[in-house]
């Protein structure tokens, strides 16, 4: 009857745990899933899997400056296991999340066991399994880093109570499985390692019942005598010490990773590790009482926390720093009730502490500066040290007081609330769009929040409404930088050029001045150089502002050497100022920083193809694609230089990357225009005509498909289908020559309407006048009406222009033979009085030898990568 009893609590926190997060399945990727798994180079098949224990949790090199230094391979590699099973479909990134929560839950179970009667432990599983505070971290993909460290965590921590099991032994299979399962924590999240502190309380409070008395008692009597220590202490010693060692070793080890540099964070990230003492020590000591508070009342959550929304606690008489005053006076009875009590209630309450203190200490700002001012997915694994108390204090409650219904209602009233308050929660992570509008709710002077939500607004096209709310971030926070970056950009999207450069000089005006002997990349957000890059490509729309935007790339190169954008940008420029050399040598310096951007390789190619090196372009398109087997523009460009190339035996790779192009939905005009061409060299006619329509289906407007398609249509002995897609053409393009050459020679040859060829003709010598085929063919026009005296003379104008064309000449002379016939056969129908008949012979050259195949393919407009504005 116990053990079922057991394995229905079990079955019961598992069901309960799944039940609340069910909804988060239909959740896309939001706010920080985007970095750390949509844009996160990590996760695929392609990049190295020795890069994730070399990169930070966001796919940056962790040894660069802009780097976060987060590091969690280990939950990396979830995410890319998860690639391989459905690349970017959100489903499977939550499901497993879900899936890791509940194994949480089961094992923090299992753990509360030990401390806390069965019904007890159930209710602290229970209530960890529903808290609101938790949807940051079961909900948001990013938060698998603290899930999965908990399961590691808690996993450590059971290794190690099995490992002590007796005071005066050690079992040393469970303690190598403790400090294996915390080096796999710390790998998960940093907090991970926090798990040897833990299992020190453990060890000293629990497994030794150590209590002041004794700790007095021991550096009395061991280490002020130097008597020989007792076997308990020799082996709690030992293992302390393998634990402490495991620990620094693991930090060395992430240091040597690291590097000797700390993150960058701005004022904006974290206010009060900028301010000057007193406010930034009083304002830390405060932020662990919110943290405190959203524990207890998860009321108003939010995704973001920083900039204004908790203003700084700046003198001793506000009076927030009351509520850091009660957090310390109970902090400091629950401690006191342990070194005072000699029972099983100091070990309960001492583990709380220990869970709840422990892992919250290095977001905590007491030792170092984070990048956030409070965050609610660390909040997961302190959580469990709470609900611990949380139970203990109802099991005392329901042991000692008569109203024992009361308590039951209250428990049940608390577990529905908080199971509610997380099923909705969920529904705030539905978009980007929902989760930020829900943040506003709760924190309406968070200018980052108002930009969120303009960002999702203007991911939609919804550009006016995004700037309003770009300008009520910068109403909130005016002196932030990113939000009059946001304006600007916006403005450009409104093509409301003069207020977007004024926005991005107003933003440049808020960088900081650099100092003498202080690094400037130092002091400012990565992100914020953006602005150079924005302002940069405005300006470079006016070809005459082009060299003033290659000095704005060269200042942001300037501040930070590793600007990796900056340099792919100025190559750009330098492009357009014919610089093509100088490009090379910016592309070429870019790869020192980063020699795995494919976007690099990409540009290098185009660079390559401006000096008409097509062999050396293709080579760099197809190192692009080394590295990113998906590169939109490398695959474009290489399958286009394939095409007009003429190489046969390359033609299957060009038609393959084509379609993987379509395979990943890049179903653009493009795409099908070169499938049409190379169907067209592949003499697949049929094929070609699909592609060509497929084409101009996404565009009617596209010159180059609709001159094609009327082509083929012609050489196919089907002209008369030609027609209308020669008019479209027109329609758009009513300067295209070739389409009106084409034209004119179905009128001639299959409408016999020459007078609207002849109006095709004189149009083309209207724009050109030295046009050779145009004058050629409405020679034909004037010949084919029987005016021989007219084409004669219109075949001499075009012999003078092309004197070289041996057909002119042989035309000329025909024309001039059978003038001379006419005259003769008038001259002796005068004296006979028969009737004179016009030659009928069809003139069946009606343009310049050669192909009038359209070639204008995309490769010249270069698809450059830039920023985007």
């Amino acid at each position: 009857m116990m053990n079922q009893i057991q394995t229905g609590y079990y079955v019961a926190v598992a069901v309960l745990a799944s039940v609340c997060y069910l909804n988060s399945l239909g959740c896309g990727f939001v706010f920080d899933d985007v970095s750390a798994v949509k844009d996160n180079r990590d996760l695929r098949p392609e990049t190295p899997f020795v890069n994730l224990f070399w990169n930070d949790f966001w796919g940056t090199p962790i040894h660069k400056e802009h780097s976060h230094k987060s590091y969690r391979p280990l939950c990396v590699l979830t995410f890319r296991l998860n690639y391989l099973i459905s690349e970017l479909e959100p489903f499977s990134y939550h499901l497993i999340n879900i899936i890791l929560h509940v194994i949480v839950c089961l094992l923090f179970l299992g753990i509360t066991r030990r401390f806390l009667p069965e019904g007890a432990s159930f209710i602290a599983a229970i209530l960890f399994a529903i808290h609101p505070i938790h949807t940051e971290a079961v909900t948001g993909v990013v938060g698998r880093a603290e899930i999965l460290s908990s399961v590691f965590f808690l996993l450590a921590f059971s290794s190690y109570t099995k490992a002590a099991v007796r005071a005066h032994q050690t079992e040393w299979s469970p303690f190598l499985h403790c400090i294996l399962f915390v080096t796999a924590a710390t790998l998960c999240k940093e907090q991970g390692i926090t798990v040897v502190g833990v299992c020190g309380i453990y060890e000293m409070f629990v497994v030794q019942k150590l209590r002041l008395q004794d700790l007095l008692y021991v550096r009395k009597n061991i280490v002020a005598s130097k008597a020989q220590p007792p076997p308990w202490f020799r082996e709690m010693v030992l293992r302390l010490a393998v634990l402490v060692l495991g620990a620094l070793g693991l930090l060395f080890g992430r240091f040597q990773v690291m590097g000797a540099q700390l993150p960058v964070f701005t004022r904006f990230d974290n206010p009060a590790a900028v301010a000057t003492t007193p406010a930034r020590q009083l304002t830390y000591n405060y932020l662990l009482s919110v943290n405190a508070w959203l524990l207890l009342f998860p009321s108003s959550l939010c995704c973001d926390w920083t900039m204004g929304t908790i203003p700084l606690v700046e003198s001793f008489i506000d009076f927030r720093n009351l509520a850091t005053l009660g957090l310390y006076f109970s902090l400091i009875l629950l401690v006191w009730s342990v070194f005072s009590s000699d029972d099983g209630h100091a070990e309960v309450v001492i583990m709380g502490l220990a869970l709840l203190v422990l892992p919250f200490l290095p977001a905590s700002n007491l030792f170092f500066p984070v990048g956030f001012v409070v965050a609610e997915r660390i909040l997961y694994t302190p959580s469990m040290g709470l609900c611990l108390l949380v139970a203990y204090g109802w099991h005392i409650l329901i042991e000692r007081i008569k109203w024992k219904p009361m308590l039951w209602i209250l428990l049940t009233v608390l577990v529905l609330s908080h199971s509610l308050k997380t099923i909705v929660r969920n529904f705030d992570w539905k978009s980007e769009y929902t989760l930020f509008m829900a943040g506003l709710k709760v924190n309406k002077e968070n200018a980052k929040l108002y930009n969120n939500v303009g960002h999702a607004l203007e991911g939609e096209g919804n550009y006016q409404e995004a700037l309003a709310y770009f300008l009520e971030a910068v109403r909130a926070q005016d002196d932030d930088i990113g939000a009059h970056i946001n304006v600007g950009r916006t403005y450009n999207n409104l093509q409301m050029y003069n207020e977007a450069e004024e926005s991005f000089r107003k933003a440049k005006a808020l960088l900081p001045r650099p100092k003498s002997g202080e690094p400037y990349k130092a002091r400012i957000a990565p992100n914020h150089l953006n602005v150079f890059l924005n302002l940069a490509n405005l300006i470079s729309r006016n070809k005459s502002r082009l060299e003033e935007a290659d000095a704005l790339y060269r200042q942001a190169i300037s501040m930070r050497a590793d600007y990796i954008q900056a340099y792919i940008n100025r190559g750009d420029i330098l492009i357009k100022l014919n610089r093509t050399q100088e490009a090379q040598e910016v592309y070429e310096r870019a790869l020192q920083f980063d020699s795995s951007n494919p976007d690099i390789y990409y540009n290098l190619g185009v660079v390559y193809l401006e000096q008409r090196k097509a062999t050396q372009a293709m080579v760099y398109f197809n190192k692009a694609l080394a590295i990113d087997p998906n590169h939109e523009q490398a695959l474009m460009n290489s399958a286009v230089l394939i095409q007009e190339s003429g190489n046969t035996r390359l033609r299957h790779i060009a038609y393959e990357r084509l379609q993987h192009l379509l395979e990943k939905g890049k179903t653009n005009e493009r795409v099908y225009f070169n499938l049409g061409m190379l169907a067209m060299d592949e003499k697949h006619t049929a094929k070609a005509e699909i592609w060509f329509k497929k084409a101009i289906q996404i565009r009617e407007d596209f010159r180059s498909a609709l001159f094609n398609l009327a082509l083929l249509l012609s050489d196919s002995q089907r002209p008369l289908e030609a027609v209308p897609f020669l008019k479209q053409l027109l329609k758009h393009h009513p300067d295209h020559v070739k389409g009106l050459i084409l034209l004119g020679d179905i009128y001639i040859n299959h409408m016999k309407d020459l007078e609207a060829a002849e109006k095709c003709y004189i149009k083309i010598l209207q724009m050109d006048p030295n046009n050779v085929q145009a004058k050629h063919n409405l020679c034909v026009v004037y010949v084919e009406r029987g005016q021989l005296a007219l084409g004669e003379h219109c075949l001499q104008e075009v012999a003078s222009l092309a004197p070289k064309e041996e057909y002119v000449q042989r035309h000329l002379q025909i024309v001039r033979a059978r003038l001379q016939k006419t005259r003769t056969g008038n001259n002796k129908g005068s004296a006979s009085g028969s009737k004179v008949v016009k030659p009928k012979t069809k003139h069946q050259n009606t343009a310049l030898p050669g192909n009038l195949i359209d070639t204008e393919t995309y490769h010249d407009d270069k698809n450059r990568v830039t920023s985007e504005l």
